[in-house]
């Protein structure tokens, strides 16, 4: 009867103490912002191959070339919605959380979106950066 208690004693002990280790753990935040770049840079992808699906290639041009043809405003006037939440500056470029325009890179299977971050620069990958980046290859 006795092993029977201290079984259940250490059993006990072991949940509480993996309980406590679990929650104690600190938990990993992310930039509110960051998260918001991620949505949004996913939702992009997401009409960028919704464009190339229906036009058998990804749009062309600057970023606000880019940005019109998902608005509706080029060839076609085909409006992409799943980017119709982007935020846009007075050119009509899409821009990131921080208010600088993304920038958009595209090979024939994929796409990349790159944001210049919190410090609103496009730093060189060699050094260090705040840069963000989302891809998408298929």
């Amino acid at each position: 009867m006795k092993q029977r208690i201290a079984v259940v004693v250490a059993a006990l002990v072991l949940l509480v103490g993996g309980y406590w280790l679990v929650k104690s753990k600190p938990q990993i935040q992310i930039d509110p912002q960051v998260a918001k770049f991620n949505d949004r840079a996913n939702k992009l992808i997401e009409g960028l191959q919704q464009y190339k699906e229906f036009f058998k290639r990804y749009p062309t041009g600057t970023t606000a070339d880019i940005s019109k043809a998902l608005s509706g405003q080029a060839e076609g006037g085909v409006i992409i919605l799943a980017t119709a939440s982007s935020d846009k500056n007075d050119k009509g470029e899409i821009v990131d959380p921080w208010g600088t325009p993304l920038q958009f890179y595209f090979s024939h299977n994929g796409v990349l979106i790159r944001s210049a971050g919190p410090n609103k620069v496009f730093e060189d990958s060699r050094t260090s950066s705040d840069d963000l980046f989302r891809t998408d290859t298929k």
